[in-house]
Parts: structure tokens; C-alpha cells; sequence
């Protein structure tokens, strides 16, 4: 794994839980009083397990922690947010023996499309995503909320240039796929082998230079009066359509 990293916290069930459950670096686990019994139990268990200090705290401290998000009643205190090299994403793949499949977002900066994303990326066994250091949303407590937990199981690698990444990956093989509203309609997209598929900014979509690079562009048709996709519903359908082409009925 890369040495950079991310502080931050965890919030919420299902986030809190799966944490605890893969031993993420932690220090605190905060418990706001008043909370369920079956859902203090639960956690209190997994944290005493691994000797974390458990903290009651009132609603007001756990929403500054969580920085306004909703906690309900959980926050972990967490060493940090590791992120992922290339090599880990390859490793990944290699380890599941499977041609890999990696997701290039490009300066998506909304941290609940970030985790979206990374929930469909786990539940449809994509093998990393790439995402710039520099005008993007990082890996955060509301990122890990919004993930509903599979930010514990999806490699992230973060790196500083794009367009020579994007490089670096046909060099090694990987086919680059981006989206625009000129191109092969996504249903017909066979995505076997070893593929990436770039999801574009909120608005500007994917950026000129890194639009050269791609090997093929995919669109989504629309007949309705909006013709665009909020990101993660549109990394969606084309994440799913790439898990269909390579896991055939």
C-alpha cells in the first residue's frame, strides 16, 4: 500500500460497523447516550475486541466530528485513510485472477457521489479506483458514510496526473474507455479484458487532454427533457454494463 494518507472519521451504522469488523486503524470509537441497545451492543463488541477506548459523548460533539454529516450516534476516531498505488489495484485483480477492471474519476467533486460510487465499484467487483490529488473530493468520513462501508474494500490510489496514469495503464495493457454524448451506445459495450472506464466531473465532464487519450467513448441515450445523469447513477449504469459483458448469463 501507498504511505499517503487521509485523516479523517467514520460515521454512521453501517460505515461504524464495517470498520470495526476489518480492523481499521482505529483510536476512539464515540458513542452518542440514548443509542439503541441492539446497535450499542453491536459496536461496543466489535471495539472491545480490539481494545479501542470507547467514549460517551453528546450529540453536539459527535456533529462536530462528523462535521454537520449524519452519525447516528457513531464516530471513529481513525488513524487515517491509506490510499492505494497502481500496484495494488493490479494486485487486486491478479489475486481474484481476473483481467482488471479499474474506474479513472476525473475531479468528481462530491463526496456522496465519491461513496456512491465506490458502493457500486465493490458490489460489481471492480478491482480500484483512480482519483487526482488535486481538484477532487479525497477519501473522507463522508465519503466512507456515503459508501455504506465498501471504501474498507475497494483500493483507492490516488496520484497526481491523470493523463500520464492513463498512460502508464495502456502501456501496461488496460483499455481506456471515457463517456460522452457522441459515442458507442454503452449497451453494446463489451468490456473483457483488462479495462478502465473514466467517469467525468459533475459538470465539465471528462477534461480535453484526458479525452484524447481514451480509447473509446461510450454514451448513455436519453429520450427525456434532461439529457445528462448525475455521476454515480451514470458510473452505475456503465459499471453494471461492464459486470454484464465480463459475467455473462
Amino acid at each position: 500500500m501507498s504511505n499517503e494518507q487521509a485523516p479523517a472519521f467514520i460515521y454512521g451504522h453501517h460505515a461504524v460497523v464495517e470498520a470495526l469488523k476489518q480492523k481499521t486503524a482505529i483510536n476512539k470509537l464515540w458513542l452518542q447516550p440514548g443509542l439503541q441497545p441492539k446497535v450499542e451492543r453491536e459496536v461496543s463488541q466489535l471495539a472491545k475486541q480490539q481494545g479501542i477506548v470507547i467514549q460517551q459523548a453528546p450529540k453536539a460533539k459527535l456533529d462536530e466530528l462528523a462535521d454537520g454529516g449524519n452519525h447516528q450516534g457513531l464516530v471513529l476516531s481513525v488513524a487515517a485513510f491509506t490510499y492505494a498505488s497502481l500496484d495494488d489495484l493490479f494486485d487486486k485483480a491478479k489475486s481474484k485472477n481476473e483481467d482488471p477492471f479499474f474506474l479513472i474519476l476525473d475531479e468528481i467533486e462530491d463526496p456522496h457521489n465519491l461513496g456512491s460510487i465506490l458502493r457500486t465499484a465493490d458490489a460489481a467487483g471492480v478491482h480500484g479506483v483512480i482519483i487526482p490529488k488535486r481538484r477532487a473530493v479525497q477519501l473522507t468520513g463522508t465519503v466512507a458514510k456515503s459508501s455504506t462501508g465498501a471504501i474498507e474494500h475497494v483500493p483507492v490510489c490516488r496520484v497526481t496526473n491523470l493523463v500520464q496514469t492513463v498512460k502508464t495503464l495502456k502501456e501496461r495493457g488496460v483499455w481506456i474507455f471515457g463517456t460522452d454524448m457522441a459515442g458507442q451506445d454503452y449497451r453494446t459495450w463489451d468490456a473483457k479484458g483488462a479495462t478502465a472506464l473514466v467517469i467525468g466531473n459533475e459538470g465539465k465532464g471528462i477534461s480535453p487532454l484526458l479525452k484524447k487519450q481514451v480509447d473509446g467513448m461510450l454514451t448513455i441515450p436519453m429520450i427525456g427533457h434532461v439529457q445528462s445523469l448525475n455521476a454515480s447513477v451514470a458510473a452505475s449504469l456503465l459499471i453494471y454494463q461492464g459486470y454484464s459483458s465480463r459475467h455473462p448469463l
